[in-house]
């Protein structure tokens, strides 16, 4: 890589990495796979940066790497093998601040939803993408972004309860 196209990349990578990062613990859950995901998001990017510039919407070019490594590695048999177990009073601890007990309820509830629907709704509600580029991101239909969305919005709110609806809706639209 030439060295202008090096810092190139270095900027973008810099002034986006807490964001990638950020996108990719909401799709996985753990902040330690989120880096792998990060890391090898951001080696596709180096490989690929020439041809990266060249796209019409950068961003979206990185997001769709970076859920299709996500994807990936779901579908590799040891990605479900948990190293040790979740201690039992883990569960029984109470957090001190209300919103540790509502960032764990949404990322219980988010856990559940189907791979495509937890991608739609961290796209679009979390990362405040745009219906048109979730789609170039995940490279789908712009249909099937809005159905995917309405499908895990309804499954959030099922999984939530009913008690939570006001707040979580209220973090959505703050969020878009």
């Amino acid at each position: 890589m030439r060295p202008d196209q090096e810092r190139e990349y270095i900027e973008y990578v810099t002034g986006r990495l807490s964001r990638l990062h950020r996108t990719a613990y909401m799709l996985c859950g753990d902040a330690h796979r989120a880096d792998d995901i990060v890391q090898a998001t951001l080696t596709a990017l180096y490989t690929q940066w020439k041809r990266v510039t060249a796209a019409d919407n950068v961003d979206a070019y990185v997001h769709s790497i970076l859920v299709r490594r996500y994807l990936d590695e779901r579908r590799l048999r040891w990605s479900r093998v948990r190293l040790g177990d979740v201690p039992a009073h883990a569960a029984t601890v109470q957090a001190a601040d209300h919103g540790v007990v509502e960032r764990d309820a949404l990322m219980t509830a988010l856990r559940v939803l189907p791979k495509g629907q937890r991608a739609v709704v961290v796209l679009r509600y979390f990362d405040d993408l745009s219906v048109e580029a979730t789609a170039e991101a995940l490279k789908c239909s712009v249909g099937n972004v809005k159905s995917q969305c309405a499908r895990g919005l309804a499954s959030l709110r099922a999984a939530l309860g009913p008690e939570r609806q006001v707040s979580i809706a209220q973090g959505m639209r703050d969020a878009s």
